[in-house]
């Protein structure tokens, strides 16, 4: 079906990282949608152009919006109905939006606007698809949950193992959380993909350790005294302390030991795997192989081209590339101790994240490595997994695979993913699983 038409006037929407959140609150700019759309339907282009911002009043004439929702039923037929206006939010970017059922296709009618009101997005789109995955379900036939805690140095982390009934001595798979104060759950919106890992796991003969991450339960009180905040002690120790406390358990076969990371979990298990004693193989989802600094730089600025192309945005990006490539130069005579450092993140931190070299501690190893990748993910990219593999060529332990459907969150869809799929209830789809389930078993991909 030929969507030119669409991008032809498509204004489009602002998208940032982070936790999403949907309501359906009423306030001013949900009046404001409801006129912009009557002016719509009345193919009134003047009147649409001139509720604009004045950044994309100078960009765009009238004509883009004339005639154009006649020519949306000329091409999917006539509207059938409308939906009630939603409204999402993600760090500080709202927007509002109905679906408009034409006879023969669903659209989805999208804005956005301003402080001030004036409107910086409007986006006419296919409703996004539906996901098909399965729901992931707590079988206690299959699988019984227990609460245990975890932790190194002193720091107690409340976690759940999950182990498959009427199984002994069984394979078992430490999950390893990415960045911020995650919970076990690896919670986002009403997604759950560590608890979805851990129940479809059991389900299939294998056990799992799954807890509150270090910086969720002490908060600023996460670092021992006399150590810094750095990988380490923000996720390494703990997984390490976690692996060895897994070896004793009676339940568990020691020789079949496994991390899963993802995101930065995933990133930092060659480092787990390099220092662990006895892990058999690690299994990283979502792994960023480019340095930290150029992937928010990368996010940033695919943020910003999506929503607003204002001078006073083109100068905040222009900031953030500053204090990241000022990042790089720590420990050298060019590092300009007068910049904030990026995302304020304190210097320990970053002097580890740039001595740390993930792809290169990864081509050292010499036990099985899974390194998979959502082709639809934009804040680890195919980029990284590209890198990935050029790096672990050489490594026949290591084994590759990437699911053209899936985002950061193993979550199913179509198109560029966005945060705002992150408030769908969408669960961590089965041929995932069974991919793990497969190298588990067998040491590489059947």
């Amino acid at each position: 079906m030929n969507f030119s038409f669409l991008y032809k006037w498509a204004l489009v929407l602002g998208l940032l990282l982070g936790h999403v959140v949907a309501v359906f609150a009423q306030d001013a700019n949900i009046n404001r949608a409801e006129h912009v759309y009557e002016l719509f339907v009345e193919n009134q282009a003047d009147s649409i152009h001139a509720l604009l911002n004045k950044n994309l009043q100078e960009k765009l004439s009238p004509e883009v919006f004339r005639d154009m929702f006649k020519q949306s039923e000329k091409q999917f037929g006539k509207l059938q109905s409308k939906g009630e206006w939603r409204k999402e939010s993600a760090e500080g970017i709202t927007l509002y939006h109905r679906d408009l059922k034409f006879e023969r296709y669903d659209l989805r009618f999208l804005l956005s606007f301003d402080a001030d009101g004036g409107m910086n997005t409007i986006r006419l789109m296919p409703v996004p698809a539906a996901s098909t995955a399965k729901p992931v379900v707590y079988n206690k036939e299959k699988m019984l949950e227990r609460d245990i805690t975890v932790g190194a140095d002193g720091f107690n982390l409340p976690g759940t193992m999950t182990l498959p009934v009427g199984k002994k001595k069984v394979p078992v798979v430490i999950l390893v959380h990415g960045s911020g104060p995650q919970d076990r759950d690896e919670t986002v919106g009403p997604n759950k993909p560590f608890r979805d890992l851990a129940w479809g796991l059991a389900e299939r003969g294998i056990a799992t350790i799954r807890y509150d991450k270090r910086t969720k339960v002490y908060g600023a009180a996460c670092v021992p005294e006399g150590r810094e905040i750095d990988y380490d002690t923000e996720s390494v120790d703990d997984a390490i302390a976690i692996v060895a406390w897994a070896k004793t358990l009676p339940e568990v076969d020691a020789d079949s030991i496994y991390v899963l990371g993802h995101s930065l979990g995933a990133t930092l298990a060659p480092r787990i795997a390099e220092r662990a004693d006895g892990l058999t193989g690690i299994i990283l989802v979502a792994a960023l192989a480019r340095p930290f600094e150029d992937a928010i730089v990368e996010q940033m600025t695919y943020i910003s081209s999506l929503t607003d192309s204002s001078a006073r945005v083109k100068e905040q990006i222009a900031e953030i590339k500053k204090q990241a490539d000022n990042i790089k130069k720590l420990g050298t005579p060019d590092f300009d101790d007068k910049l904030p450092l990026l995302l304020n993140v304190p210097r320990p931190y970053w002097e580890f994240a740039n001595a740390y070299k993930p792809v290169e501690v990864a081509s050292k190893l010499t036990l099985p490595m899974l390194i998979l990748q959502g082709e639809r993910d934009y804040q680890v990219t195919m980029q990284d997994f590209g890198l990935w593999r050029f790096g672990l060529l050489r490594n026949k332990n290591a084994f590759f695979k990437s699911y053209p459907k899936l985002n950061h969150m193993l979550q199913e869809g179509s198109g560029k993913a966005t945060p705002f799929e992150y408030n769908q209830a969408s669960p961590v789809v089965e041929y995932v699983m069974d991919d793990i389930v497969s190298f588990i078993h067998n040491g590489s991909l059947l």
